[in-house]
């Protein structure tokens, strides 16, 4: 194969890879996963995207810095150079699989957004339906999915300010509603820590689903134009945006809606419209909604498609994902993705009630074991740098340390948590698969 056909196209403007970071964090995570927290954590569970944020930011940096030291390499590249093809291959694997139970997720959450108006119609073909749209959409130049990604995160983005400043004139009473005393919510129905501290603490998982994709700019990296000084500046960037959108949507679901009334059957946001007496503006959120997870899919396709690319670079993937369309898109590894969601939509089409609580779970997992391979090879890979980048980790190595106890507390706690046995069993078995192979894998 010519190497001018191995070639990923840079096609990625700086606007295109911010938005394509946040839109692999704001999806299902917030919009449908916020109503899972608030049952196991109450209002307090600002108090877990709190410590999950500051969790992100050290990642984020990390990634950042070593993007910065070791040009034209991604997530996947870092790691190999940290640690060689086998821990490499464990991660690279690993996050194409998170990937890929992430994207059929965000899927099958849109064909629950969709229900909504299509109460008939079955989960797995409405999720068939929005699986179609994405994989053709990601087979087109890279520049036209960016494009594309940046006004599908835009519209997500738009609407949580605008759900954030009607949440806040309703709080106050500026906005008339059928609520009275909102702000008496944080407070009654066991208080704001309604299930303890332990119960605050055992929201992590779902909350590290929903920041995982922040490192999607690590995977974008090495088709964006001028990578070097955009990356600071968009790291910065995501972090502090994804904070607001997540702890403010959070305090105002909490102070309009009794957390405890909080259903799993709808997204959270369209029952607080709902609940002020708003329903035109309830379907309107529920079509933002859906433009968010799909947005949020399209981000998963285009991780999954990259990451089995630069793994097949490095040979721990089948040549065959090297393949390169003429729009310059890795378009086997967007077909066998593509396979894999239909797995997924099959799965629903066997368990509707339950199949993306359980597959949530997964990604809780998987996203923690990347961010703790990202710290631990900023850990290995400081020392060797040629020469210090300008956009560095502060305090280091006790920033990344502290970092990495946290991650590895959170990861070893949830797998003896009884609640999470179905997604513990199914991940422990995908490591031990993967674990496997790597003995059996020739570089």
């Amino acid at each position: 194969m010519e190497k001018k056909q191995q070639d990923l196209k840079k096609g990625l403007l700086p606007r295109h890879v911010q938005f394509i970071a946040l839109a692999g964090m704001i999806g299902t995570g917030i919009f449908k996963g916020s109503s899972d927290t608030l049952s196991l954590a109450g209002p307090s569970v600002v108090f877990a995207y709190l410590v999950g944020g500051l969790l992100l930011l050290i990642v984020m940096t990390a990634l950042g810095e070593m993007a910065i030291a070791y040009p034209g390499m991604n997530v996947q590249h870092l790691v190999h150079k940290a640690f060689g093809h086998r821990i490499s291959f464990l991660v690279g694997w690993l996050y194409w699989i998170n990937w890929v139970i992430v994207t059929t997720v965000e899927l099958l959450a849109g064909g629950s957004f969709l229900q909504y108006w299509f109460p008939t119609i079955p989960l797995w073909l409405l999720s068939l339906l929005c699986a179609v749209v994405i994989l053709a959409i990601n087979s087109f130049h890279v520049k036209f999915y960016g494009e594309l990604e940046f006004w599908f995160a835009g519209i997500k983005i738009f609407a949580l300010i605008a759900f954030i400043i009607l949440g806040c004139l309703i709080l106050t009473g500026i906005f008339p509603s059928s609520i009275s005393n909102p702000i008496s919510n944080y407070t009654a129905n066991g208080g704001f820590f309604p299930h303890g501290f332990g119960g605050t603490f055992s929201a992590f998982l779902v909350v590290m689903f929903s920041y995982g994709g922040a490192e999607l700019i690590g995977v974008a990296v090495t088709e964006t134009q001028n990578a070097k000084m955009v990356m600071p500046k968009i790291v910065k960037g995501t972090v502090w945006r994804v904070l607001i959108f997540y702890i403010l949507p959070i305090l105002i679901i909490c102070g309009i809606i009794p957390w405890d009334k909080v259903s799993g059957a709808d997204s959270p946001f369209v029952q607080v419209f709902s609940t002020a007496g708003l329903p035109g503006a309830a379907n309107i959120m529920n079509f933002v909604l859906l433009t968010a997870v799909l947005s949020a899919a399209n981000s998963g396709i285009y991780a999954t498609s990259r990451t089995l690319f630069s793994m097949a670079q490095t040979g721990e993937a089948p040549e065959m994902f090297l393949k390169v369309s003429k729009n310059g898109t890795p378009i086997n590894g967007i077909l066998i993705t593509g396979f894999l969601i239909l797995v997924g939509v099959f799965l629903a089409y066997l368990t509707p009630e339950k199949i993306i609580n359980y597959m949530m779970t997964v990604p809780g997992f998987t996203i923690m074991l990347i961010w703790i391979g990202i710290c631990c090879s900023q850990l290995k890979l400081r020392p060797k740098y040629k020469e210090k980048p300008f956009f560095q980790v502060k305090w280091f190595p006790f920033t990344t340390i502290i970092a990495l106890i946290g991650l590895i507390t959170i990861f070893v706690s949830f797998m003896f948590n009884a609640q999470n046995k179905v997604g513990t069993c199914v991940s422990l078995i995908i490591l031990f698969i993967l674990l496997a192979l790597t003995f059996k894998q020739k570089k």
